[in-house]
């Protein structure tokens, strides 16, 4: 059994807020967690066509003919059951009465803001990390198996080959999701704008390109981004956001939260093909970075990281403020500690001065060290770091 990291926070704070909700992607596994933690709540799940005609012709009795503590899954589904379960809040006072779960985070997030805003508290549950698989006794494997395999919970606990899930994730994702969050008169061009998104991890976002690749307009191709990031299929990672008196990139760069989807869509076979892939770098990178965002996400923590990259070339893979100093950190996808591991994070120092700087080398290699310039980490010892 996985064991999520998210379980001791969520139980957490449904003692202080009368709803919680948990969003994330389709299949990361909300349904499974909120019923382990909230074993002893009603479980209603609005997928089910009698429940949910149930519920849209009185949400009223709905609510109230059920066990005094409830989980609402699918929630969004009938947008009519908030005003009621806001009533029910107040009235009761009852910290923790109802948990509701949903994957289409657009619309659930709408209605919370209307009807719940001050009732509610709100975490995301993000696809398996490295860490958590570890922790649960997973075997130690290189890295490149964790981002072929990817981090949802089912192909994982079923050992289910990623050929054998993806493809129908992604056709229900679009038939379920995208014709409901936004008007897509062309599945397939969407299908196709996935896997350009997916050719584009670990690069600075250009919609123009996107249109032009695809026959869209750009404010459409930044539309359907948006939309891959309401529904945790895709992140932008900002540029950083203070003024060091140099001409830095303003350009966001793109993420996936799983890497096992990226691999799907590039048309990687196994594990073995990404070594020798054009985009094995930014593979690699991408599944640090994306590790970083769960880790955080995990705690109930909003992530606040950036990157930073100047306009001729110098970049530094991944920053985060902590109090007067940043903590900078470089990825690198090969195996043997090498001098240019280095040279961005001496830039960095250089013009953040007089900020300190804790730098951070993560590596696909073994060796563990402290240089004068940063700590170089081998990936492996990430869930540390």
């Amino acid at each position: 059994m996985i064991i999520r990291e998210l379980h001791l926070y969520l139980k957490q704070i449904a003692g202080y807020f009368p709803v919680v909700t948990l969003t994330g992607p389709r299949q990361s596994g909300k349904t499974t967690l909120t019923r382990q933690v909230f074993s002893n709540h009603e479980y209603r799940n609005l997928e089910d066509p009698e429940e949910r005609q149930f519920a849209l012709n009185d949400p009223k009795a709905f609510l109230r003919n059920g066990a005094a503590n409830m989980i609402i899954d699918e929630a969004q589904y009938v947008p009519q059951l908030f005003s009621y379960i806001q009533l029910l809040a107040d009235e009761k006072k009852v910290n923790g009465q109802f948990i509701l779960s949903g994957s289409q985070n657009f619309l659930l997030m709408e209605k919370i803001t209307q009807s719940l805003a001050g009732r509610a508290a709100i975490l995301n549950l993000l696809p398996v990390s490295t860490r958590e698989l570890l922790q649960s006794g997973w075997p130690q494997k290189d890295w490149t198996y964790f981002v072929f395999q990817g981090g949802y919970p089912g192909p994982l606990s079923r050992n289910l080959h990623p050929k054998d899930f993806y493809p129908f994730y992604i056709q229900s994702y679009i038939e379920r999701d995208i014709r409901q969050l936004v008007n897509v008169t062309d599945l397939e061009r969407f299908r196709t704008f996935i896997s350009l998104c997916a050719s584009r991890v670990g690069q600075q976002i250009n919609y123009s390109h996107f249109g032009n690749e695809l026959g869209i307009d750009s404010k459409t191709a930044a539309r359907w981004l948006s939309v891959l990031e309401t529904s945790f299929i895709a992140f932008k990672l900002p540029q950083f956001h203070r003024n060091f008196g140099k001409r830095l990139i303003k350009s966001p760069k793109l993420y996936f939260y799983d890497t096992g989807l990226v691999c799907y869509l590039l048309g990687l076979k196994n594990e073995g093909d990404i070594p020798g892939h054009y985009l094995k770098g930014n593979l690699f990178e991408n599944f640090i970075i994306s590790e970083f965002y769960k880790n955080k996400f995990n705690k109930g923590e909003k992530p606040a990281f950036h990157y930073l990259r100047d306009n001729i070339g110098n970049e530094v893979d991944l920053v985060s403020e902590s109090g007067n100093s940043l903590n900078a950190i470089e990825i690198k996808s090969g195996t043997t500690i090498q001098p240019d591991f280095f040279k961005h994070l001496q830039w960095l120092k250089t013009i953040a001065s007089p900020t300190e700087v804790i730098s951070y080398a993560i590596y696909a290699g073994t060796m563990q060290q402290e240089r004068s310039l940063a700590s170089v980490c081998p990936w492996h010892t990430l869930p540390e770091v």
